[in-house]
């Protein structure tokens, strides 16, 4: 759900919270790797391979 989309105030400022905890730890992770990590559909096919090593659209055959 989007920051927008949250019901309450109090929802939309735990989802802004979450958003740049999120951040902060992306960026803590890409300064140990030593470059950026893949955003969009090339990180969803990274993330798919990681778990067993299968791409996303392998599973769904």
């Amino acid at each position: 759900m989007g920051i927008e989309q949250a019901p309450t105030e109090k929802g939309r400022e735990s989802a802004r919270g979450l958003k740049q905890s999120t951040r902060k730890e992306e960026k803590k992770v890409e300064a140990q790797k030593g470059s950026d990590l893949a955003k969009g559909a090339d990180r969803f096919e990274e993330r798919s391979k990681s778990s067993d090593g299968k791409s996303a659209g392998a599973k769904q055959k």
